[in-house]
């Protein structure tokens, strides 16, 4: 015969609330997330960026918009980013080749980039 699992391991969803703090916890708690999607109403829309890589162009190369570091351009062309509308710097960098950078303005159309990274010459 198994024993019971120990009052740690059932779970809790299923006990029901009895204290007078936790069953006024719930609705507060409820209320404090509703109302955190109320604040994000005002933020702005956000717009889908794709990124074709070409075939001599490395997939180990760094990509940064508006400065910061996104991923490589490997992962960033298999999975597309997200912008928020506005204007954008798009850089794109690898050792030993020129840097590929791009001004994009997202207003509500999709981005479609071809990189393609040009050799230094030796």
């Amino acid at each position: 015969m198994r024993s019971p699992a120990p009052r740690f391991l059932r779970p809790w969803v299923l006990r029901p609330i009895r204290s007078r703090a936790a069953r006024s916890f719930v609705p507060a708690l409820l209320a404090l997330a509703l109302a955190a999607g109320c604040a994000t109403q005002g933020l702005r829309p956000a717009v889908s960026m794709k990124v074709e890589r070409h075939e001599d162009t490395p997939k180990s190369a760094l990509v940064y918009i508006d400065e910061q570091y996104i991923g490589t351009l490997g992962y960033v062309a298999a999975r597309g980013v997200r912008l928020p509308e506005g204007e954008h710097r798009i850089t794109v960098e690898k050792t030993g080749y020129f840097p590929y950078d791009v001004v994009v303005v997202s207003d509500r159309e999709p981005i479609h980039l071809s990189v393609r990274l040009q050799r230094l010459p030796d």
